[in-house]
């Protein structure tokens, strides 16, 4: 099937490139390809040529009539992977979980989540007014039901 010829060779393509991860890929009836990569360290115009050329040539347009995108993620798209998070750390995000929205600097990754960090305002314990307080939330990907970076100009 042409479908699987071009999953095994953009397969191949980021086998070779370990540093790029593949985020979305849709074929349409009329095999209109369009696939979506980040990759650790970001996505070059050059990283996307990469992956275009690894399918388009080896692939027999006599034989097979396709259009082919390859794109990176948007700077604004949410994140679909946790690999995603790792180049982001120190910027700010915004993370929608069951218990509502979190906007903080992204501290650090690991393996299960997240670290968030931002300043509140919050009232004194004692006494009128309020003070600023530093606060920090861990969040486990599982509970990440939206991720995305909040760019500031």
């Amino acid at each position: 099937m042409f479908t699987d010829t071009v999953k095994n060779l953009l397969n191949t393509a980021l086998e070779e490139r370990q540093d790029l991860f593949l985020i979305d890929f849709k074929m349409s009836n009329d095999n209109a390809i369009k696939i979506t990569i980040d990759g650790d360290k970001g996505v070059t115009v050059e990283d996307c040529i990469f992956i275009s050329r690894a399918i388009e040539h080896n692939i027999d347009r006599e034989e097979h009539d396709f259009s082919l995108d390859v794109m990176s993620a948007g700077a604004a798209s949410p994140f679909k992977l946790p690999r995603q998070f790792a180049k982001h750390v120190g910027r700010t995000l915004e993370v929608k979980t069951e218990n509502g929205k979190v906007e903080g600097k992204l501290t650090s990754t690991s393996d299960d989540g997240i670290t968030l960090e931002w300043k509140a305002r919050e009232p004194k314990p004692v006494g009128k007014g309020k003070v600023t307080v530093q606060k920090k939330e861990n969040i486990a990907f599982k509970d990440v039901l939206e991720a995305k970076v909040i760019i500031k100009f």
